[in-house]
């Protein structure tokens, strides 16, 4: 499982030109799933993702997490994340996984999420073509990587 983080003052997501998520201080999480997750992945980066020091504290040193900001989030599932560009110029998505085994994952990680952080969190819809707006604040943005775990 794969996640870019980035660290937002605001961000939302737009489906056929209605705004269905929309934040202000939090994190913006593009979630990438591939056959290989399992609840353990999930857990593991919620968990991770949530506790990030990476909001600013009174002295504008990034000792504060989502959670210590009371901060809010958009989780959008993204496949793209496992494109690989090893040969030619046409990315594959062999490693995404399908939609029968991400859909489920992406939904338990939504709520295993808002558990952890204790509020309900902004989500994409699944399969939709979305536009997805933000301000990085920073900026900062993080990749993480369920199955390297650095």
């Amino acid at each position: 499982m794969k996640a870019v983080i980035q660290r937002v003052s605001e961000a939302s997501v737009t489906i056929d030109e209605v705004v269905v998520s929309e934040i202000s201080n939090g994190l913006l999480i593009l979630l990438g799933i591939e056959t290989e997750d399992t609840t353990d992945d999930i857990e593991w980066l919620s968990k991770k993702i949530i506790n990030l020091r990476i909001f600013n504290d009174e002295n504008e040193v990034m000792n504060n997490s989502l959670l210590d900001e009371d901060g809010e989030a958009i989780v959008v599932s993204q496949f793209t994340l496992h494109a690989s560009t090893k040969k030619g110029n046409r990315p594959s998505y062999i490693k995404a996984a399908k939609p029968e085994i991400s859909i489920p994952l992406y939904q338990q990680f939504i709520t295993i999420f808002e558990s952890k952080l204790h509020k309900k969190i902004g989500t994409g819809k699944f399969g939709e073509t979305m536009k997805v707006a933000l301000i990085n604040d920073g900026p900062v943005t993080i990749v993480i990587d369920s199955k390297k775990r650095e």
